[in-house]
């Protein structure tokens, strides 16, 4: 389910975007920036500041997530089920091991909502449809030419 070219994508990217709902269907989407994948069908993402997020999988646990890599302007969107895992669970330390070994145990990281994939697409920017003769190479250098970047040597 999560292949290692989303791995891949997952260690590349900066944020991913967390979409839930209530139980009424009213969407919510978050910004999320620490996050990474448990194995191959477990996607972890800490909870520092979403108490939107985590009212809404209360109610319905299911979710989706994007990510992109800014510089290629590709990615995935991956649906599943989400739980969340409280400090006071027994398994905590365990599972925000892999997102504390990100950055760093000084988050306040008040729970781990952790996501059994159900379903991986790939999501990429418009451009890619508009001028499909465009390559990652040429969206990779337009890229940093927007952000005003260069790549490390």
């Amino acid at each position: 389910m999560i292949s290692n070219e989303v791995k891949i994508c997952i260690d590349k990217s900066v944020l991913c975007w967390l979409a839930t709902s209530n139980r009424q269907n009213e969407p919510n989407v978050s910004p999320k920036e620490i996050f990474t994948y448990k194995d191959d069908k477990t996607l972890l993402i800490a909870n520092v500041a979403s108490p939107n997020s985590i009212d809404n999988i209360k109610e319905n646990p299911n979710v989706c997530v994007s990510f992109v890599d800014v510089f290629v302007q590709k990615g995935y969107k991956l649906k599943g089920t989400a739980i969340l895992i409280d400090k006071e669970d027994n398994d905590f330390k365990e599972k925000v091991k892999p997102l504390t070994n990100l950055f760093t145990d000084k988050f306040p990281i008040k729970s781990v909502i952790e996501i059994k994939v159900t379903k991986v697409d790939t999501i990429q920017a418009p451009s890619y449809f508009l001028y499909p003769e465009r390559t990652e190479p040429f969206q990779i250098e337009s890229a940093m030419k927007t952000y005003k970047v260069k790549p490390i040597d």
